[in-house]
């Protein structure tokens, strides 16, 4: 597979060095499945001009509804936000975007799911930020959506239902159990094993996940701010077709070299399914809830 810099409808991979806007431009309408995305903050970060959530809202009234023309019918649009935080006070970015988000026609939101992470930076007149959010629309009605493709492990595997017609009969789905609206998947930071130099790198697992549940196989996922190409790394692990923008030309370089790993299976990160906390398997499970011997306190 070859990794092509300048947009073609029948180049598989494409990673543009530029604006994503004069990229949008050049996709055709409806030929999107899913974008799932990490737009900039406004927060003055090496790779932003702005420090104005103002700014914020206005660039997304240019782009989503450049975002939803190339979309194509049942197809989705995630977009990852956090907080815009000014002198101590804190703006949800999320909150901006279903502003607009909410005035496009054919756009519904179907869920708002919480990214939760146990690292990040202390703060000390405030609760310290431990999560972020994924906004995750289709345009149209009816869309895809592949629950067994994402299930995730059962906390009790062996766990059985206890009375009625099904007692002594697994009380779960075998395939796992749908991973729900609030994500704990470790963010990219220190020794994780996806670290680079981009300072607010998002994980390959949130895009992974995103990429499983909401496209097939052959589709063409999108990434407007592609920064170091984690989504990129996702859809190529994942047999999607892929075409991202980014203006950094240092963290462009780092997506490419990034998703060639992908692409030749070299590239190490941590899956969408890895839990962060696995049980020890010689602990006792309650079957139900009169089971466990319980100690009265003394």
């Amino acid at each position: 597979m070859k990794i092509y810099r300048t947009y073609h409808p029948d180049r598989d991979i494409v990673l543009y060095n530029g604006d994503c806007l004069k990229l949008l431009k050049k996709l055709p309408d409806n030929s999107v499945a899913l974008t799932v995305t990490s737009p900039p903050y406004c927060m003055g970060k090496e790779y932003e001009s702005s420090t104005s959530y103002e700014d914020f809202s206005e660039i997304h009234k240019k782009i989503l509804p450049e975002i939803v023309r190339v979309t194509k019918p049942g197809g989705s649009i995630c977009w990852q936000v956090g907080y815009h935080v000014s002198n101590g006070t804190v703006m949800p970015l999320d909150y901006l975007v279903h502003r607009i988000a909410e005035n496009i026609d054919d756009l519904y939101l179907r869920n708002r799911i919480i990214w939760t992470y146990g690292h990040g930076l202390h703060c000390k007149k405030r609760f310290s930020g431990r999560h972020e959010t994924i906004l995750w629309y289709t345009k149209g009605i009816d869309y895809t959506f592949n629950l067994d493709a994402v299930r995730i492990p059962q906390k009790y595997p062996g766990k059985t239902h206890y009375k009625g017609a099904n007692k002594g009969l697994p009380s779960g789905n075998p395939k796992g159990k749908n991973p729900g609206d609030i994500w704990d998947i470790p963010n990219v930071k220190a020794n994780h094993i996806e670290k680079t130099d981009h300072p607010c790198q998002f994980p390959i697992a949130l895009a992974q996940r995103l990429i499983l549940a909401l496209s097939t196989e052959g589709d063409l996922v999108f990434d407007p701010f592609m920064g170091v190409g984690s989504t990129g790394c996702a859809a190529i692990t994942e047999q999607r077709r892929f075409v991202g923008a980014e203006v950094h030309t240092s963290y462009y370089n780092t997506a490419v070299n990034r998703c060639d790993l992908a692409f030749q299976k070299k590239l190490n990160f941590r899956p969408h399914n890895k839990p962060v906390y696995i049980p020890d398997p010689n602990s006792k499970v309650a079957r139900n809830p009169f089971e466990v011997e319980t100690t009265p306190p003394v």
